[in-house]
């Protein structure tokens, strides 16, 4: 790897963790055998611990965030017992600029699945294993690279924000979240890199649904005519919706999973439908909330309609102080002989929420892999090494005052 673009003391840090190799991929299966899906509060607990100690063991001060109430409608609530706080591990400099560095804890993976274990490829140059790209690679990448610029002595100021809850739609952190964006200058998020390797500078908006019908039980044979099917009343519901979106306007919604009805010769008291929006702006946005909330019916009507929403993550368009931020990241990469490209994506994450809250944020900055929330999820190896070297540098250049964003 030719270093003479960087500064003597920016080929140190890239060697000092080209060094780190082995280190980062033993993390990297610790973390991935810790199953942190599935709302595992005991095993999102010892990972929080575990990355808390090594961010104090540099200095950094922790507080917590109590969580957020989600609502109890939306699918994967647990309950009550579990409302996991935020921690941000902060070490903050007066005469540097403040860095918010933003990663998730939790996977989309089922902690008593068979997808457990780290599985290196023979070729030795992948690798799968449930969150290792999403985000357990980020969040290693992201610790080691703090432990660099220190071991390297250039001082940073930065925080390191943890939520347990992203996959679910950050409710428990959305506090948190806003609060911390409002404190820092410049943000960092850790998700996975796009397919090809590309940094994310667009995003859609995301909000979640539900369709409550309501009817009178009857029994089939004896009673037909006094039912009344809150399914069927839950059928034209669904019909009407999906004439709602228009792809070519980005204007997107989807249904699923159904719940409704216990035997087939028992008219149904009760329907459910779950659904998941996306809009590329806040027109978009409230656009499709209209039309959804036209579904539901006055109190009293037979059958009964009620429409629950929660539009919680605001488009992230391209502005011009993340642009900014994006090309600094662009020309570390190329510095240290990487390329970055840029995309959009309908995905969403909390880089939504803290742009939306005030801060510029890139927030594709993590491993490269693909098979994300599948079975089959990898990463590949080598983007540990090269996206810790792009994040810490992107980390030492913020933190020198290249960027300014007045």
């Amino acid at each position: 790897m030719a270093l003479d673009r960087l500064t003597q003391p920016e080929q140190k840090l890239a060697r000092a963790i080209s060094q780190r190799a082995d280190a980062l991929l033993e993390d990297l299966r610790r973390h991935v055998e810790t199953p942190t899906g599935g709302s595992n509060a005991p095993a999102l607990d010892e990972t929080r611990g575990l990355f808390t100690e090594r961010l104090e063991g540099l200095g950094a001060m922790t507080h917590s965030y109590r969580a957020d109430p989600r609502p109890d409608w939306i699918l994967g609530t647990k309950g009550a017992d579990f409302a996991p706080p935020t921690a941000v591990c902060a070490r903050l400099r007066d005469a540097k600029p403040r860095v918010l560095i933003a990663g998730h804890l939790d996977t989309v993976h089922d902690p008593q699945g068979d997808f457990r274990e780290l599985s290196i490829a023979a070729d030795g140059k992948t690798a799968t294993g449930p969150g290792c790209v999403d985000m357990k690679g980020g969040l290693v990448i992201a610790l080691a690279a703090l432990e660099a610029l220190e071991e390297c002595g250039l001082d940073c100021g930065w925080s390191f924000l943890m939520n347990s809850d992203e996959e679910t739609g950050s409710y428990f952190s959305d506090t948190a979240l806003a609060t911390e964006a409002k404190a820092h200058e410049f943000g960092l998020a850790l998700e996975p890199a796009l397919a090809g390797g590309e940094l994310a500078v667009e995003r859609m908006g995301s909000g979640q649904f539900a369709i409550r019908c309501t009817g009178k039980a009857s029994h089939v044979g004896r009673a037909f005519a006094e039912g009344v099917s809150a399914v069927t009343a839950l059928g034209a519901c669904i019909v009407e919706a999906g004439k709602m979106p228009n792809v070519e306007r980005g204007k997107i919604l989807n249904i699923g999973p159904l719940k409704g009805g216990a035997a087939t010769n028992a008219v149904p008291d009760e329907a459910w439908a779950w659904g998941n929006v996306r809009y590329p702006t806040q027109e978009v946005c409230d656009e499709l909330a209209s039309e959804l909330d036209a579904l539901a019916t006055s109190d009293g009507a037979m059958p009964g309609v009620e429409v629950m929403r929660s539009f919680n993550r605001p488009a992230k368009p391209l502005i011009p102080r993340t642009e900014k931020l994006a090309f600094l990241a662009r020309e570390a990469a190329e510095d240290l002989g990487q390329k970055l490209p840029f995309a959009k994506t309908g995905g969403v994450c909390d880089g939504n929420q803290l742009q939306a809250a005030g801060l510029p944020t890139i927030d594709t900055l993590g491993v490269r892999g693909g098979g994300l929330h599948t079975p089959v999820e990898w990463i590949e190896l080598g983007s540990l090494v090269e996206r810790c070297q792009l994040l810490a540098l992107t980390i030492a250049r913020l933190s020198e005052g290249r960027l300014t964003l007045k």
